[in-house]
């Protein structure tokens, strides 16, 4: 079974987070939510508090297949800052295990130089940081897939986003499966 791990500060975006969480678990992925701050109990950028799986502690960043990071503010900053998920995201990239970013998170992969050479996109208005990072950025796109990095724009981005990771991780049939399942038209 594919080991995803999504994580969560303070200020996450809710939509992108959990979005993703619901779909992967449907496609039967071990997915869980790791908190990066000193409690379970982590709130996101509208107020809604949730209760994460795992402490950073105990998260095994080493054995899970994809890491993703959700955006939102000030949650995006908090795990730029995070040393110890940063050491995790470069060792996933070195060896070619996914590393997913939405909304602002993919600035985080940037100023990692992950994105150096690579397509990606973002949340509007932050394409400057990843240019200035090496990324070749796209904007006409929900989802950019390039290699094991995937990128997505936004809130409204988080179910094309979500069946991309599944499509990554199993194949488009799995991803179809889920997307029919919950009556999700592509646009």
């Amino acid at each position: 079974m594919k080991s995803v791990l999504v994580f969560l500060a303070d200020g996450f975006e809710e939509v992108e987070a959990l979005t993703v969480v619901d779909l992967l678990r449907r496609a039967d992925f071990d997915v869980k939510t790791v908190s990066i701050s000193d409690s379970l109990t982590v709130r996101g950028r509208s107020r809604i508090e949730v209760s994460a799986d795992q402490m950073w502690d105990e998260a095994e960043t080493d054995r899970a297949d994809m890491l993703v990071l959700p955006g939102g503010m000030p949650g995006t900053t908090y795990l730029m800052n995070h040393e110890g998920l940063r050491a995790a995201l470069q060792k996933a990239a070195k060896e070619k295990r996914y590393t997913a970013a939405i909304c602002a998170a993919p600035t985080v992969l940037a100023d990692l130089g992950l994105l150096d050479g690579r397509k990606a996109t973002c949340y509007p208005g932050l394409e400057s940081r990843l240019k200035e990072h090496g990324a070749s950025v796209t904007v006409d796109k929900e989802v950019v897939k390039d290699g094991h990095v995937i990128t997505s724009r936004g809130a409204g981005t988080a179910v094309p986003f979500a069946l991309k990771l599944i499509d990554a991780l199993a194949d488009s049939e799995a991803a179809e499966s889920v997307r029919r399942g919950i009556v999700y038209r592509m646009s």
